[in-house]
């Protein structure tokens, strides 16, 4: 199932904020809750979550924006072109989320999970291996990041 090659770059719409994934992707998702629908302006958001140690921002820097209803999620913009490319989760949480979309190549781009499928418009079906109303409950994430690491070794 892996298409991709590290490392990976990435930018924002104007091209002024670079970065670089220099680990392989923990899981992969789009996300259909309303926040996300608002954010990308699209029917849903896709997320590429990296460990937090392979992710760097090369060129440029970000500004915090977005909805901030969670003060723990701080979503990262571009301050010229406005592009949401990555959320950080605080405390640390060891994965950042990449909007695969700002990926130089997200061709291979594909959900293992969707989330918040409650909120989803009904025309945008995403065929997902895991699909949830919400996001995964606390005691799944273990398996699912197995099973992606392991469909993904071959």
């Amino acid at each position: 199932m892996a298409g991709w090659t590290l490392p990976m770059e990435g930018a924002c719409r104007c091209g002024q904020v670079r970065f670089r994934v220099n680990k392989a992707p923990l899981f992969t998702a789009v996300c259909h809750c309303t926040g996300c629908q608002k954010m990308t302006g699209g029917a849903y958001s896709t997320t590429m979550a990296v460990p937090a140690d392979g992710f760097d921002v090369i060129e440029g820097e970000t500004v915090i924006g977005g909805e901030q209803q969670d003060p723990r999620l701080l979503h990262h913009h571009c301050d010229h072109c406005k592009s949401w490319m990555f959320t950080r989760i605080e405390p640390g949480m060891g994965f950042v989320n990449v909007r695969a979309t700002m990926l130089d190549d997200p061709r291979w781009f594909t959900p293992f999970v969707e989330s918040y499928t409650s909120e989803a418009l009904p025309w945008a079906t995403i065929d997902a291996p895991h699909s949830y109303e919400k996001f995964p409950p606390m005691e799944e994430y273990q398996a699912l990041l197995a099973e992606f690491a392991e469909i993904n070794a071959s």
